[in-house]
């Protein structure tokens, strides 16, 4: 899995990209904590639970249907996040989704339980560059944990804002040629 510092990178980039008129501030609150939310699974290690496990790491957590009830849940708290029931609903989804698809491009683990309950089988993307992080923090701080600092840099975060601050240009291109026309 990438650190939990990485998972909210892709829901900063694309608040960023959009800006707080599309996703407000309280939403992109709610986002950066959903993208980080299937990771809680990660007590079980704590617990006893066998990591292959439908409740173990990367299990039910990680999977669509995990996600779609993240969405759904947006749909009742939107108000209170100042934005749409169909924005809010929609976002959270993606914010789960997010982390299920950075996991499954991980270099190690059992993959995610992406189609659980039909199956408890472990999927990974065929391409898998981002480096898998150690599950403790203070191995995070060690020559391999710098490794996975460096894969995430490169693989997430470097291209999450390029990609969001172009678009944040581009819009603002089309923004100063509407208020020129």
């Amino acid at each position: 899995m990438p650190t939990i510092f990485t998972h909210p990178a892709p829901m900063l980039a694309l608040s960023l990209a959009c800006g707080t008129r599309v996703i407000p501030p309280r939403l992109v609150v709610a986002l950066l904590l959903f993208a980080m939310l299937p990771d809680l699974d990660g007590i079980g290690f704590y617990r006893g639970v066998p990591y292959g496990s439908w409740l173990g790491h990367r299990g039910f957590s990680h999977s669509l249907l995990f996600a779609l009830t993240c969405g759904l849940s947006g749909f009742g708290v939107a108000p209170w996040l100042k934005a749409s029931r169909r924005l809010t609903g929609g976002l959270i989804f993606l914010a789960a989704l997010s982390h299920i698809a950075l996991d499954a491009l991980t270099n190690g683990g059992l993959g995610v339980a992406l189609l659980w309950p039909f199956t408890d089988t472990r999927y990974f993307f065929p391409w898998r560059p981002i480096q898998v992080s150690p599950m403790s923090l203070a191995r995070l701080f060690s020559e391999r944990g710098l490794a996975v600092l460096y894969s995430e840099l490169s693989w997430i975060w470097l291209p999450a804002f390029a990609t969001a601050l172009f678009v944040r240009h581009l819009r603002r291109r089309r923004e100063q040629i509407k208020g020129n026309a």
